[in-house]
């Protein structure tokens, strides 16, 4: 099983990156703040998790073993995979993932894409236990390259973690009227904050 990714970072996406590893490189799906410490061309090291299924193999990539763990622990409510785990922790950090769900907040688990009221409940009574190890720790702040043609492929990439076109558009469309060079991953981000909180 591999456990970690170092090498040399030859590509980054919206939802993920591939690090060359002697002579190898590895695709692996990851969160904005995880991506955000990649820099292309330059050393990078992520802690990674493969999920195997009868139709793929896929790589999951961390930047720390807080994250790896919840999106582990995540997985062990009943229906909810991996898709769903990585977009808990695009919205939000493993310590706050473990903070709503000690304090039983269904309705800011809900605003997780693809999380309604019945998965949150089942979050909250599979997970409460299991969640209390989880302490604080300063979550660095990602810094995109400028870019204003980065648009369409943040509205994909928000798609694909389960929401709306339409919504994902538009709040897309908000954060570029703000501030239209912010970068992608910046854009990703605070696109999310805004979808989180409608």
């Amino acid at each position: 099983m591999i456990a970690s990714l170092r090498g040399t970072v030859v590509g980054i996406e919206l939802g993920g990156a591939i690090i060359e590893c002697g002579g190898v490189g590895y695709y692996f799906s990851a969160t904005p703040s995880t991506l955000a410490t990649l820099q292309r061309g330059e050393d990078g090291h992520v802690f990674v998790t493969m999920v195997v299924r009868e139709d793929a193999m896929t790589l999951y990539g961390f930047k720390d073993t807080s994250s790896k763990e919840m999106f582990s622990t995540l997985q062990s409510v009943s229906g909810l995979g991996p898709k769903l785990a990585l977009a808990a922790l695009a919205m939000h950090s493993p310590e706050e993932l473990a903070q709503f769900i000690s304090a039983g907040d269904v309705k800011q688990l809900q605003r997780i894409p693809g999380v309604g009221k019945r998965t949150a409940e089942r979050m909250i009574v599979d997970l409460k236990d299991k969640v209390a190890a989880y302490g604080t720790t300063e979550q660095p702040q990602a810094v995109g390259a400028p870019t204003t043609a980065g648009g369409a492929e943040v509205v994909e990439a928000l798609v694909g973690l389960g929401f709306p076109e339409k919504n994902a558009s538009a709040a897309v469309d908000e954060v570029l009227s703000a501030d239209p060079a912010v970068g992608r991953s910046a854009l990703l981000r605070q696109a999310l904050a805004l979808l989180g909180r409608k």
